[in-house]
């Protein structure tokens, strides 16, 4: 087959951004993500994590403010190269590539959460548009349900969409103060709200490793 009928079938990766790399950026994003979660509370005194949001780490006049925009910062790059390579290898296997935009919006959301700190009005609408990133699990599984290679591919993203649904329904009783959900989980709300993100952030490693490991970039030019 001639060179030109290849590039028909299989995009070229940039040599300075190799497609093992962006795939890479999926584990990196959850790590980062988690590293920041763990250590930056530690710069403000009297923070409490099982009570607490994680806004309130970066919230205005906090002293870890800036850094945790900057680590929602680097997340949120890292959440977009790991999107442009999950869209790159659904164009080679034909597969859609609606999971790889929608783990796009994460890294806008991201950020806006990070620059617009609490209580500035944008960061609840940048917050609440997580929840389209939070769609990604279950579109992948739906369109790569043909997809046999990593053959756990689609089983794992079915089981963490139906995980994230759930831990998204018990982060919603935050927007009803006199519910019985809310009475029940405000004294470990902190806890509540940092599953919703680990679940997430799981499944975005996860899928990091199968789809890095997988025969499509085993060959990679780059």
């Amino acid at each position: 087959m001639s060179r030109s009928m290849k590039g028909l079938h299989r995009p070229e990766s940039t040599p300075y951004l190799p497609l093992r790399f962006r795939l890479s950026c999926g584990v990196i994003a959850a790590l980062v993500l988690w590293a920041g979660f763990v250590l930056l509370p530690s710069l403000v005194p009297g923070y409490d994590g099982v009570r607490q949001t994680i806004s309130e780490i970066g919230e205005m006049d906090s002293p870890a403010r800036l850094p945790f925009a900057a680590m929602l910062c680097v997340v949120a790059i890292c959440v977009l190269l790991f999107a442009w390579g999950l869209a790159d290898v659904s164009a080679r296997r034909g597969r859609s590539s609606a999971a790889a935009y929608l783990t796009g919006c994460m890294a806008i959301s991201c950020a806006g959460v990070g620059i617009f700190a609490y209580p500035h009005p944008l960061h609840g609408v940048f917050g609440l548009s997580e929840f389209i990133g939070y769609q990604a699990p279950w579109v992948l599984a739906l369109t790569w349900r043909r997809e046999k290679i990593p053959r756990a591919l689609v089983p794992f993203s079915w089981t963490m969409g139906v995980l994230l649904w759930l831990a998204i329904i018990a982060n919603l009783s935050v927007l009803d103060f006199h519910s019985w959900l809310w009475k029940l989980e405000k004294p470990v709300y902190g806890i509540i709200q940092r599953l919703l993100f680990f679940t997430w952030s799981l499944w975005l490693a996860g899928i990091s490793v199968m789809v890095r490991r997988s025969r499509d970039v085993a060959d990679d030019a780059a």
